[in-house]
């Protein structure tokens, strides 16, 4: 039996690097017999960088709502928002005080982000990753689906977690990681990561117009410039989202009549529109009867953030234990 442990940040509305590249994984995960999954929408991992406070419970629900409208069942795993188990914060503060600076000095994310947001290059972008570990070590989580951006964070949190067990008795399994089969989804710009600070996404709710006229103005192999003349799949961003939306079939006939110059670019991207809204439809119809009875989002996530909790109380008492931070009634020295 595995105990999974995964989320995302609240960054707005959905788009399909989220849902490819992480909850239809994450749906197939809970879906496997003897898994206990968990997903948490990380809002304490969102206020790292400038936002407004009052858009923040509206990204909150969206973020929510989109992993009850991709597929994901309260009943089964536990959906939750991350600022309603406070011991997320508690343990990621005695984590800090086992995580050398040049570590976190050394993570490429906080590189990227904090020249992204220069005017805002405060200590909680820095100190992320700790964070990260204490979501993870705080369930006692035994693997990790994540993309391959965060595989450097999840290998600090498993260094965290043995330097913790080795000081202290073990308390936590090492987390292993289960790469996404469509691990780093690139935005249509195809140099970014897909996100939505950066304006280069296609979002779940997208229209099949919109999805249609952001796929024409997409990136793709630059030195294909002709009609007829061959492509290099491996160098086209709209391949790789093929690999993630279409099925084994379609990739190959792609990749082959791609590289023989036979399939046009345009002809490609709207074989990719279809795919794509093959598997969008449903997400979107779920959607619609979410925002009719917001509830059914709104009560998921109070019972799983009391599941949550119950977890994350037990390990807490197993930290205390280890760490001497008993309580006060039993702080009398002997």
């Amino acid at each position: 039996m595995s105990r999974i442990f995964s989320g995302a940040q609240p960054s707005g509305a959905l788009h399909i690097g989220n849902f490819y590249g992480a909850m239809q994984q994450w749906v197939a995960l809970e879906k496997e017999p003897g898994n206990e999954t968990i997903f948490c929408v990380v809002d304490a991992h969102a206020i790292t960088v400038e936002y407004e406070a009052k858009d923040l419970p509206k990204r909150v629900f969206e973020a929510a709502a989109g992993y009850l409208a991709a597929g994901l069942n309260p009943e089964k795993s536990i959906v939750f928002i991350q600022s309603d188990v406070k011991e997320h914060m508690e343990l990621s503060w005695y984590l800090t005080t086992l995580t050398m600076m040049g570590e976190l000095n050394r993570m490429t994310q906080f590189k990227e982000k904090s020249e992204q947001h220069q005017e805002n290059n405060n200590a909680g972008l820095f100190t992320y990753p700790v964070l990260m570990a204490a979501d993870i070590l705080l369930y006692k989580a035994d693997l990790i689906p994540v993309g391959e951006d965060q595989v450097q964070h999840l290998e600090l949190a498993r260094d965290i977690c043995r330097r913790f067990n080795h000081r202290f008795g073990k308390v936590f399994p090492e987390p292993k990681p289960r790469l996404s089969s469509a691990p780093r989804i690139m935005g249509l710009d195809g140099k970014h990561k897909m996100s939505k600070s950066r304006g280069n996404t296609i979002d779940l709710e997208d229209s099949p117009k919109v999805i249609e006229k952001k796929l024409k103005g997409a990136f793709t192999d630059p030195l294909k410039v002709a009609l007829g003349s061959p492509g290099r799949p491996e160098v086209c961003n709209i391949f790789t989202l093929h690999k993630a939306a279409s099925s084994p079939e379609v990739v190959a006939e792609v990749d082959r009549d791609c590289r023989s110059g036979a399939l046009p670019c345009g002809t490609c991207k709207m074989r990719l529109r279809d795919a794509m809204l093959a598997d969008l439809q449903p997400v979107q119809e779920r959607y619609v009867e979410l925002r009719k009875k917001p509830s059914l989002v709104t009560e998921a996530v109070a019972q799983g953030a009391e599941r949550a909790r119950a977890i994350a109380k037990s390990t807490m008492a197993d930290v205390y234990g280890a760490m001497g931070l008993t309580s006060s009634s039993q702080k009398v020295p002997t």
